[in-house]
């Protein structure tokens, strides 16, 4: 399975707080139903969305903590080696060149 970009992983998350909006809009307007099943089906519904919320803001954390330690590694990496940073970062320049230059 090939890995999520950035913008996927956004739109995810997006999405997914997007739901838990409208599980949250869902369980206020059948608030007042007093049906044994519906008031059981709500306490599990909200307790699972709790659930999914702090997975949600866990998971969030996690992929913040990840930038920044890359961002930290990739930031000492050129302060080591500068100038063979410079030659990637030209190398990655000429072909994408080439490639832009290609169509």
């Amino acid at each position: 399975m090939s890995e999520l970009t950035t913008a996927q992983k956004e739109k995810l998350m997006s999405d997914l707080k997007m739901v838990m909006a409208d599980a949250e809009a869902l369980l206020a307007a059948t608030s007042d139903d007093a049906q044994a099943g519906m008031a059981e089906l709500r306490a599990r519904v909200a307790d699972t969305l709790l659930r999914a919320k702090d997975g949600l803001i866990d998971a969030q954390e996690a992929v913040v903590d990840r930038a920044r330690a890359a961002a930290k590694a990739t930031d000492h990496y050129v302060h080591d080696h500068p100038w063979k940073s410079v030659g990637i970062a030209a190398g990655v320049g000429l072909l994408l060149g080439m490639l832009i230059s290609r169509r």
